[in-house]
This record gives C-alpha cells, sequence and structure tokens, in this order.
C-alpha cells in the first residue's frame, strides 16, 4: 500500500511491533484526554488565506540556534528506538541529517551519544534526565559536548512518570537484548521487570524529584552548550525561563504522557511566546502531523516544530526510509500550505494567517 500521510504509519506499525512496543509508543496518560486534545486542537484552528500573491519561490529555511536548517520541522527525544527497528537511533540520525534538520537524541536511547555521532555529520540535540546521581549527569554532559551535540533539551515535566495505563497492564521492561546505551556500565542501563511500569519504576529509583530553576544554572555551569527548556506550558514558567537564562523553549507536555487534561500544546502556544517576549524562540512538540499543523505553529509565534510519534512508528514500518518519508511529506505538504496561504518565506507567516477558538469569541 502507498503511503500518502505520516498518520498512516501508525495502523502499520501496529501491526508490525508486539503490542507491549507498540503500546509504549502510542499510548498517553491516564484517561488519554490530552493525548486526543493534542490532535483535535489543530483542528479547531482555521486558516485566512491571502490569494494572487506570486508564490513561484518558496523558501522554508530557518536558523535555530545559530544553525542554518532546510525547514523548520525537527525531531523530538523519544526512547528506545531499537524496539522500533534494529537500527533505531542511527537511521533517525541519518535521515535527520539528510534531511537538513536536527535531531534530538533521547537520554533514554537505545544507541550512545559516541554511536549516534559516529553516524557522520548532523546538528543534533541532546536529552536530557537529570538523575539523582549528579556525577551521572556531569558525565553524560560532558559526552554528549565532546560526542558534538549543540544543545541540551532539559526535560522538566517528568519529576515523577506520569500514569500510563497501557504499561502497567503490558508490565513495561526494555527488551532483555537493548540496553539504555548511555548508562552501560554505570549499572543503571537496565530496567527491571517490576509488578507495574518496569518504567515508572526506573524513574522512581533513579531520576532527581528536586530538580528546580536553580538547576538550571548549574546545568549552565558545566557545560557551554545552549539549554533549551522542554516541558513549558504557562506564561509564569515562559518568563522564569527566561530570567534563568534558557536559550529556548520547547512547549511540551511530554506526547500526553506525564500529566493529563493539560492544554493541547498548540492551545498553551500563544500564552508561553507572548511570556518570553520574543527574548528567545519558542518550538512547539506535540500533535504535528500534517504540514498545515506546521503553519499552524509558525502562524501562532513558534520558531518552529518537534516530531515524535510519527519518527517512531515509521522507523517501525520502514527504518530510515520510513523516517526520511515522514520528514519529505511534512516538508511537502508545508510549502503547499504556504503557497496557498500566499507565503513566501517564514516570515511572510503571520497570526492573521489564523483564526482560533479565542479570535471567534472575541477572548484576544
Amino acid at each position: 500500500m502507498e503511503i500518502t500521510n505520516v498518520t498512516e504509519y501508525q495502523a502499520i506499525a501496529k501491526q508490525k511491533l508486539p503490542k507491549m512496543i507498540y503500546d509504549y509508543y502510542a499510548s498517553g496518560a491516564e484517561d488519554e484526554w490530552t493525548l486526543q486534545e493534542n490532535r483535535e486542537a489543530f483542528a479547531r484552528i482555521l486558516f485566512r488565506p491571502r490569494i494572487l500573491i506570486d508564490v513561484s519561490k518558496i523558501d522554508m529555511t530557518t536558523t535555530i540556534l545559530g544553525f542554518k536548517l532546510s525547514m523548520p520541522i525537527m525531531i523530538s527525544p523519544t526512547a528506545m528506538q531499537k524496539m522500533a527497528h534494529p537500527d533505531g537511533e542511527y537511521a533517525t540520525a541519518r535521515a535527520a541529517s539528510a534531511a537538513g534538520t536536527i535531531m534530538t537524541l533521547s537520554s533514554w536511547a537505545t544507541s550512545s551519544v559516541e554511536e549516534v555521532a559516529s553516524t557522520g555529520p548532523g546538528i543534533r540535540f541532546f536529552q536530557l534526565y537529570v538523575y539523582k546521581d549528579r556525577k551521572v549527569v556531569e558525565q553524560l554532559v560532558r559526552r554528549a559536548e565532546k560526542a558534538g551535540f549543540k544543545a541540551i533539551a532539559l526535560t522538566v515535566d517528568t519529576p515523577r512518570l506520569g500514569r500510563r495505563e497501557a504499561d502497567i497492564k503490558n508490565r513495561f521492561v526494555l527488551p532483555p537484548n537493548l540496553t539504555l546505551k548511555n548508562f552501560e556500565g554505570l549499572d543503571l542501563g537496565k530496567m527491571d521487570q517490576a509488578n507495574d511500569s518496569g518504567l515508572a519504576s526506573y524513574v522512581a529509583g533513579q531520576i532527581d524529584r528536586t530538580l528546580s530553576w536553580k538547576d538550571v544554572k548549574w546545568l549552565q555551569s558545566i557545560t557551554t552548550m545552549p539549554i533549551l527548556v522542554k516541558g513549558v506550558i504557562t506564561a509564569e514558567d515562559s518568563r522564569l525561563a527566561v530570567e534563568n537564562g534558557a536559550a529556548g523553549i520547547i512547549v511540551s507536555n511530554h506526547g500526553a504522557r506525564q500529566l493529563d487534561y493539560v492544554p493541547a500544546t498548540i492551545s498553551a502556544l500563544e500564552e508561553v511566546v507572548k511570556g518570553a517576549g520574543g527574548q528567545i524562540p519558542v518550538f512547539l512538540d506535540g500533535g504535528v502531523r500534517r504540514g498545515t499543523d506546521v503553519f499552524k505553529a509558525l502562524a501562532l509565534g513558534a520558531a518552529g516544530v518537534f516530531i515524535g510519534r510519527p519518527v517512531v512508528f515509521s522507523l517501525a514500518v520502514a527504518g530510515e526510509a520510513g523516517v526520511s518519508n515522514v520528514l519529505k511529506m511534512l516538508r511537502d505538504e508545508f510549502e503547499l500550505t504556504m503557497a496557498l496561504s500566499g507565503c513566501n518565506s517564514l516570515a511572510d507567516i503571520t497570526r492573521n494567517h489564523v483564526v482560533t477558538e479565542a479570535d471567534k469569541f472575541g477572548v484576544m
């Protein structure tokens, strides 16, 4: 069957993957209200296209933290990619590099920072979970920097793991042939079978619940890499991110896997952008499945978007070629959306190109 859009990969991945693995990637927290809302909120934003504009040349290039990208579509950190495909993070890294965009490697990757760097040139960010043992964190940050990673995406919404009921039912655990490669040799790379989710038990034992803004300062003291704060969904925290020297913000609800009943990220985006006051770039993570979604995020003030699940599902179906195809489809759809909206470059995309529910009710 010919795949014509990003969403189609999910159903094929479901047929292909063992239930425990598919459920780990697909599920959200508790009632999965936010999981559904991350998608549905995009559907409530409509376009106000401008016509009779010369759109014969469309430029989607952008600069993120000083790095030139082919498009404002980047790859979010997703854990344990070798569960999806034997090439795992290697395939994702190659696809991102070939597409001229950024891959963010998860702390909980099944390939190490060094292994991913060995795939060749590419702009890569490293997602960081702060462990109770700060020596481990320091070592990991240094390794990422040495391996040529360009920024840290600090996940701030996970002092504890969200309640993901599919993982509890399946007694989720990393398959025995795989390890969390970045922690191998530190006795932290193994995840034991537990009475609930093996990952939830691992997080409870290893991840630092005391993490606060002072630790952002601490991180800045141990690395020259810029720090993106991932998991901000309010204006208050957006302001604090600026005050504490973050280089950027990723508006994220962790793919709806942490606190259920938080708004969709596309709904929280404008508030966070306002809070940042134009001082640092704000990115959107969550629910992006179409080029139209990318355009909507940029119109509401995002400097770019990150995609997560589409990467693991396409990886499961077709390895590197699958991830490349997802990036290509999103790129092509986004280019078409720009043309049909009357925009030649990202700078041409304005707030007036979209209308939200809030606009309709005159809230703004």
